[in-house]
């Protein structure tokens, strides 16, 4: 045998020997350590790891990230990147897809030492194979609905743990901070899978929520098919009796759900949404002090949920059908709900509900403050980077601040993305009042190849509405921006949009703002 192949033989016995390690409920005499500590999903992981039992070790870059806040409450202090790092006590090395095994020295290091790796989403799934797993999956909404999930699954008091893709303030254990994961048991596992790379193949599902299918990640889903077909896939890895759980006002999830129908008829099929039948069909209520009223026809009652727009009631949907479906799970029930049981359920599922305040970077209020004038300015943030996201986002916040001048700051992200969506960009704003944007933020997993840019998107835009500024760097519009919110009539909402680094935009404009106050 060549030496090539016994390499690969034993990389491949070591990621067994780690996937052996992750199938155990109980992690209490393992070592972990995670390089690039600080992305969200591994951030998540390590918090999963850690109530497993598992002593933690990390490392990044020196750049401050949110999931520092996390990683600090859990006693854990990122080293930067070294080979210094891998000791022979590690047990298994998880790491990012965003470094490669060969060009990372703590990846080199480990693999010298014969350590077991495992890419992130191979210790997922991994993970997802120790439970009652179940995936939520979709181009847009996932953080929110697996959110709004956790907290249902918690007011009902269910033994779960849910990841997801950001820190949901709900999550937090006596009120602290927030987290990035529930963890009240470990018979059943909620995590947020993603489609990119298809990475979501790694997960074992029991039940998925598919939210919804239309194109994106242009650099390695050139066609809309070419999505929807790994959706597909996604969705055939369901077990037979499991259950896809998806919304029928989405045109892209009813069409990967008709082809998967072809091929499986032994899966159960739960739609949601406005033109769902069934019990998880949703009716629009009134929206009133920061609340969205809405109702299920399974339930008699009206809930509310204090996150702004008509797609975050469709997520508030998903996530009833998949709690109420672990429920039956956990109790054992098979038949339909009594009065008496609905009642009492829809009674928690009204707390959880309420008890949901949003995800970090998902209309987000990063602060507030008054101008000279005394007009309220409110600046949020929100990770929107898809026309789709962008054009139903603003439209909630629209209908939650009918009154506020409502100002755009977008930074588009990835240059496939924006040349492919170009036209959607376009048309994404119609529901603010005022655009700002900016260069395009690149990714190291394209090429430049000059036939879009920040300038081209403002172009398209300016066709489309009226009020559009540019500014190659976002800190550029911080003196515009300054001066509009003093000669802007009435209250101001600021958002800052996207999946680059705008965001640092309203940080700066809470700081800079608050010092002129003081000198005033």
């Amino acid at each position: 045998m060549s030496v090539k192949n016994n390499q690969a033989k034993k990389a491949d016995t070591n990621k067994e020997a780690g996937i052996a390690l992750l199938l155990q409920s109980d992690l209490s005499d393992t070592r972990i350590h995670f390089t690039g500590i600080k992305g969200t999903g591994m951030a998540a992981l390590v918090e999963i790891c850690r109530y497993r039992g598992a002593r933690i070790s990390g490392s990044d870059v020196a750049e401050r990230f949110y999931t520092d806040e996390v990683l600090e409450r859990l006693g854990i202090t990122p080293a930067l990147f070294s080979s210094d790092n891998i000791g022979s006590d590690i047990d298994l090395l998880v790491y990012s897809s965003a470094y490669k095994p060969d060009v990372n020295p703590e990846l080199i290091a480990a693999s010298e030492a014969g350590i077991p790796m495992l890419l992130y989403t191979e210790a997922l799934g991994a993970l997802s194979r120790a439970s009652y797993s179940c995936g939520i999956a979709g181009v847009h909404g996932k953080t929110t609905t697996t959110g709004i999930t956790g907290m249902l699954l918690k007011s009902l008091e269910l033994p779960v743990q849910v990841l997801a893709g950001s820190i949901i303030p709900g999550f937090a254990e006596n009120g602290a901070g927030g987290s990035c994961t529930l963890n009240r048991g470990s018979r059943f596992f909620v995590a947020e899978t993603c489609e990119y790379r298809r990475h979501f193949m790694s997960f074992c599902p029991k039940k998925i929520i598919l939210t919804g299918v239309e194109s994106d990640h242009q650099d390695y889903y050139p066609t809309y098919e070419s999505i929807r077909g790994a959706f597909v896939d996604y969705c055939l890895l369901l077990p037979e009796g499991g259950e896809l759980i998806y919304c029928a006002d989405d045109p892209g999830a009813c069409q990967t759900v008709s082809i998967v129908k072809q091929k499986r008829g032994d899966i159960v099929y739960t739609p949601y949404g406005f033109n769902a039948e069934g019990a998880y069909r949703l009716s629009l209520g009134k929206t009133e002090e920061g609340r969205q009223y809405f109702s299920l026809s399974l339930f008699d009652k009206e809930f509310y949920i204090r996150i702004p727009g008509k797609h975050t009631v469709l997520n508030a949907g998903a996530a009833c059908a998949l709690t109420l479906s672990l429920y039956a799970e956990n109790t054992g029930q098979t038949g339909a709900l009594s009065n008496a049981e609905k009642k009492a359920l829809s009674e928690k599922l009204a707390a959880g509900y309420a008890s949901f305040t949003g995800a970090k970077r998902r209309s987000e209020i990063i602060g507030s403050l008054y101008s000279k004038l005394g007009k309220h300015i409110l600046i949020m943030d929100d990770y929107a980077h898809h026309p789709t996201a962008l054009k139903t986002t603003i439209a909630g916040l629209r209908s939650f601040y009918p009154d506020r001048y409502i100002i755009v700051d977008f930074m588009s992200h990835t240059y496939t993305r924006t040349a492919s969506l170009l036209d959607g960009f376009a048309s994404s704003f119609s529901s603010a009042d005022e655009v700002i944007l900016h260069k395009i933020y690149a990714s190291a997993r394209e090429t430049y190849d000059g036939s879009v840019s920040g300038k081209t998107l403002y172009e398209k835009v300016r066709l489309n509405h009226k009020k559009v500024s540019y500014f190659e760097e976002p800190s550029d519009a911080l003196d515009y921006l300054s001066g509009r919110f003093e000669k802007t009539a009435g209250d101001i909402l600021f958002i800052t949009m996207g999946a680059g680094d705008n965001w640092k935009l309203g940080r700066l404009l809470i700081e800079t703002l608050s010092d002129v106050r003081k000198k005033s």
